[in-house]
């Protein structure tokens, strides 16, 4: 397993979830921005479903997590933020989806992608992966692969002006598991700072910084990192 000085000119996350990057990459993406990387976030949902209080609608749960999200992100550094608004706890890898991802990544043309595990079923710590995690996932790697980069799929976004872009290296959220792992010690700060804003998901959550901190902390075990985050990196693109 390697640790990774690379920075990318341009990255983008796909996410479930609000907090979803908050938990995964945030340090990473807090580092990679100091460094002068270009970065925007791509929610699938909102989180409508995310707040369990009857007292408070759907719509009102998206409200009050879109602005969690758009704080988290301001943190780090981020303002390029999109929300797709597909139903929280129902997506599907459909054709649709697909090609909204694919609009947004020839938009912004990432050299990297953040993305879910489309494979996890069950997490390291033996819990049963969202079913958005793994629906986002999927429809992401379809998207950047092989239609992101390829003009004939989805040609009327190419008449539209959206021309077509290869994504480098495809960054996996591997909930603690992977290959490459990222110094996050000077941004730690900020990941928490980021995930505390997600103030309906983690509010009460009383011991999340020595959390957060142990488990970070336990991945730079032994690699001279104070704090890492670690990703599986799948390289599309050589620079060879």
């Amino acid at each position: 397993m390697s640790a990774s000085n690379y920075v990318p000119a341009r990255a983008m996350a796909i996410v479930a979830h609000p907090d979803d990057i908050e938990f995964g990459c945030a340090g990473t993406i807090a580092r990679w921005v100091q460094e002068g990387c270009k970065v925007a976030y791509v929610l699938v949902t909102s989180g409508d479903v995310g707040i369990a209080d009857l007292s408070i609608t759907r719509e009102r749960a998206a409200e009050i997590r879109e602005a969690e999200t758009l704080a988290a992100a301001k943190i780090v550094g981020v303002e390029d933020v999109t929300f797709l608004r597909e139903p929280d706890g129902m997506v599907e890898n459909t054709l649709a989806l697909r090609k909204k991802l694919v609009r947004e990544i020839r938009r912004f043309k990432p050299e990297v992608v953040f993305s879910d595990d489309p494979t996890m079923v069950f997490n390291p710590q033996g819990r049963i992966n969202h079913p958005d995690h793994r629906a986002v996932g999927t429809a992401t790697v379809d998207a950047i692969f092989p239609c992101a980069g390829q003009p004939h799929f989805f040609q009327e976004l190419v008449e539209e002006g959206i021309t077509a872009h290869k994504v480098r290296k495809v960054y996996i959220l591997s909930r603690g598991q992977g290959d490459t792992f990222i110094n996050i010690s000077d941004t730690i700060d900020l990941k928490l700072a980021a995930l505390k804003a997600h103030v309906s998901q983690v509010g009460q959550m009383e011991n999340l910084d020595k959390m957060m901190r142990d488990r970070t902390a336990q991945l730079g075990t032994g690699k001279e990192m104070a704090h890492a985050e670690v990703f599986r990196v799948s390289v599309i693109e050589s620079d060879e």
